[in-house]
């Protein structure tokens, strides 16, 4: 199975941990701040707000080079919860591709909650299987992670192309702000069915 870096240790952090070690996938965590551990993850999870993203690209570019790095960030704005940071037609992956033109970036997790991730014994959204969307420009990169997630037992969906990740950080902010205002639960969501 995969070697897999997450930086980020909160929930996110540990739910993606816990899913991708289930399905047999070693798994180190690594603390936001901790610059100075080496990531030897082939597939690095960056588990961390939007507005971590810049420093981490600056702390461990050359790290990330020929990795495959997975963004789950919603680039919302916190302070409204009215709005994404960033330009009407981009988001916040293809920011991260463009900063990290050596690695192989893709968009996941960003449609889940930590509790839809470690529901039950596999993960799910009311009655229904938990699906982790990907999407990213490398068919390559999309498989191994598809491959991880599913053998953590979850679904898992190829989205399309990294453009695809406007889409998906729309539907994820829209799953926040209804969390936020107690619409859903944290452990609700949206599941995708045959």
């Amino acid at each position: 199975m995969a070697h897999v870096s997450i930086i980020g240790t909160g929930n996110m952090g540990q739910a993606i941990a816990s899913v991708l070690t289930a399905g047999g996938s070693t798994v180190e965590l690594l603390d936001q701040t901790d610059a100075h551990k080496p990531v030897s993850g082939d597939i690095v999870v960056l588990a961390v707000p939007y507005a971590a993203l810049t420093e981490i690209v600056a702390a461990r570019g050359d790290q990330l080079a020929g990795k495959v790095v997975v963004d789950i960030t919603n680039p919302l704005d916190f302070e409204t919860f009215d709005s994404l940071r960033v330009a009407a037609d981009g988001s916040a992956a293809a920011e991260l591709a463009a900063a990290l033109p050596q690695s192989r970036v893709l968009k996941a997790f960003n449609t889940t909650f930590a509790g839809t991730l470690t529901a039950g014994k596999v993960g799910q959204v009311g009655d229904l299987g938990t699906t982790v969307l990907v999407a990213g420009d490398d068919s390559e990169a999309k498989a191994l992670l598809i491959s991880a997630v599913k053998a953590g037992g979850l679904r898992a969906v190829d989205a399309g192309s990294l453009k695809r990740a406007r889409e998906l950080e729309a539907l994820g902010f829209l799953q926040l702000t209804l969390a936020a205002a107690e619409k859903i639960s944290w452990t609700g969501g949206f599941a995708l069915v045959d």
